[in-house]
């Protein structure tokens, strides 16, 4: 259970990527929610309801959508809701990546195009798309947080492709940290280390990345979602407000290793 504590009241925010209560942005809905944030809370698809509903409904988002990020029309209809509702913005967390199974699964030098241009699409450009519709709205400044892995940096055992596409999405982060500094719009990324979610699922071997971060992180021990959501909540308040272009880990002190 997070603390209740009220350096986000007033503040208003957009999750994107609760897939259901054990996901990363359902770690982070709640601790914005538990520092008294008003939210907005997407879903990809009508399959998908059922399972985002439920945080939905514990952090009494004041928004509750459909939103395929490759569909420009619902994007735009969510910020329409939220220009409607709110008039502005305050932050956004983009947690979202996909990438075909068999590209996913295979060597780099064996992806296909399709595979890569899909991956780098939903888990990279899709930031692009929601920033810019972000920075209007965020007119008295804010906060674009997205979630990477330390495969970004390091070559992690069948990470494959994913490696790739997430050091794209951190040097998307640090360049539109440049963009809109500017603004006072901070952009960084989170780094967790490995998490039992539905999205790790799909790793070849993933229990071996488990182990690996137990036995050599200097924590010895594995970070959570709720531990992720409360760094999220610390970097979209004026607690963070000098920092931005940041990959900030949450995994033990596992990168260091």
């Amino acid at each position: 259970m997070l603390p209740k504590s009220e350096f986000l009241v007033g503040k208003k925010g957009l999750v994107v990527g609760v897939a259901n209560d054990h996901s990363i942005a359902a770690g982070c809905a709640r601790a914005f929610h538990a520092s008294g944030a008003d939210l907005a809370l997407t879903y990809q698809t009508e399959k998908s309801r059922k399972f985002v509903a439920p945080v939905a409904d514990a952090v009494e988002a004041d928004i509750f959508m459909p939103l395929d990020v490759t569909d420009d029309a619902q994007i735009d209809a969510v910020f329409d809701a939220m220009r409607a509702r709110w008039g502005r913005l305050d932050f956004l967390i983009h947690s979202i990546a996909f990438c075909p199974r068999d590209d996913l699964h295979g060597r780099v030098v064996d992806c296909s195009k399709q595979g890569f241009g899909i991956a780098m699409d939903v888990s990279v450009h899709s930031l692009i798309r929601l920033a810019r519709r972000a920075e209007p709205m965020m007119t008295d400044g804010g906060t674009i947080l997205t979630v990477s892995y330390h495969g970004a940096e390091r070559v992690i055992d069948n990470y494959n492709i994913m490696g790739p596409v997430k050091a794209a999405l951190e040097a998307t982060t640090r360049y539109l940290a440049v963009e809109l500094g500017p603004k006072n719009i901070r952009v960084n990324a989170m780094s967790p280390g490995p998490l039992q979610t539905r999205a790790a699922s799909g790793i070849d071997h993933f229990d071996a990345l488990i182990d690996d971060a137990k036995t050599r992180a200097p924590l010895h021990q594995l970070t959570t979602i709720d531990e992720v959501g409360a760094m999220a909540a610390c970097l979209v308040s004026d607690f963070a407000r000098s920092v931005t272009g940041n990959t900030a880990y949450i995994d033990g002190g596992h990168h260091v290793v």
